[in-house]
């Protein structure tokens, strides 16, 4: 049996669906749906089964889950504006914590997501070597919640023996219960439709015009094919990066989307909230190196390759699903 933790969210959705590819559906996907509308990222998945997390935890630390081959642990809160500094280390560190530990004693092939917002501001780069880990200094607390875990188990050293990932902007089909938290392809699309154009952030910085700040847009597909391949592997371990290694600005991410709608791009630049301006940041850029020398066969789509296939195929359908 396979275990898909956050299961029904975003990433753990489209992992499902990509182990469903492989043939694979004895799957129990562990989330907490309650009243959100992430039950429908579920109902063009095969699988076997679904527990609520707190029921879960509790079988585990139990000892009374059947034997397994895998804990895919994608679920957390990921919202970077989460205030709650208790229910973060609770949820997403300590509950880490013991699916890792579960894993390990019962020869289970354990792999989580860690984040890219664990390097904080990035003037410290984006290095995927274990070596620097304890330097970085993350900008708010969901990213310190993931780097607690990454120190934790290279303290443990456990960082042979299990493997992190640290996303960098992932966007595609299954993200539209994350409310402000989506994409800014899955927003620009509904603004474009509705009103022809898009709004973007003001740089407020000389360096940096207005929308040529960067980012390392990965999208999902692409994403869920390296943590299959990371299942397959069970002799490669440790933290790495998961993004395409090419930061691209966001207003060519705009002229993408415009492309996909086949629409003239039409830009707005508007001022940024103060609450998030110093804590904003204007690049990243993940190293990908260390996952091209583990043997990693996989390519990723260029931007506007997964724009269009994002655009066209999911969000301008009746059923934007993965399927």
């Amino acid at each position: 049996m396979y275990i898909v933790t956050g299961g029904a969210g975003f990433i753990g959705s489209a992992f499902v669906w990509q182990l469903n590819q492989m043939g694979i559906e004895r799957i129990l996907i562990v989330d907490n749906l309650g009243r959100t509308e992430k039950w429908k990222n579920l109902v063009n998945l095969k699988y076997l089964d679904y527990e609520h997390k707190d029921k879960f935890l509790d079988l585990v630390l139990k000892n009374k889950l059947p034997a397994i081959t895998a804990i895919i642990h994608m679920g957390a809160c990921s919202s970077t504006t989460e205030l709650d500094a208790d229910y973060l280390m609770e949820n997403n560190f300590h509950y880490t914590q013991k699916l890792a530990r579960y894993c390990l004693e019962n020869n289970a092939r354990f792999i989580y997501a860690s984040s890219a917002a664990t390097y904080g501001d990035g003037t410290l780069g984006f290095d995927d070597d274990h070596a620097g880990l304890a330097n970085l200094k993350p900008l708010n607390m969901y990213g310190y919640s993931k780097h607690l875990f990454d120190l934790w188990a290279q303290k443990k050293g456990l960082l042979d023996k299990i493997v992190g990932l640290k996303f960098f902007n992932v966007f595609g089909p299954n993200e539209y219960h994350k409310g402000d938290m989506k994409s800014v392809i899955a927003k620009a699309y509904s603004q474009i439709k509705d009103t022809g154009k898009l709004k973007l952030f003001k740089s407020y910085r000389p360096e940096y015009g207005h929308g040529e700040q960067k980012r390392d847009f990965i999208y999902v597909k692409d994403c869920v094919q390296v943590m299959a391949w990371f299942l397959e592997h069970k002799e490669i371990n440790g933290i790495f990066n998961l993004g395409t290694g090419k930061a691209r600005s966001w207003n060519e991410l705009a002229r993408a989307v415009f492309v996909a709608m086949h629409r003239e791009p039409s830009i707005e630049y508007i001022e940024m909230p103060e609450s998030i301006r110093d804590k904003y940041q204007y690049f990243t850029q993940a190293r990908m190196d260390k996952l091209k020398a583990a043997g990693c066969p996989c390519s990723f789509m260029s931007l506007e390759e997964a724009a269009k296939d994002y655009v066209q195929n999911y969000l301008s359908q009746d059923d934007p699903y993965l399927r």
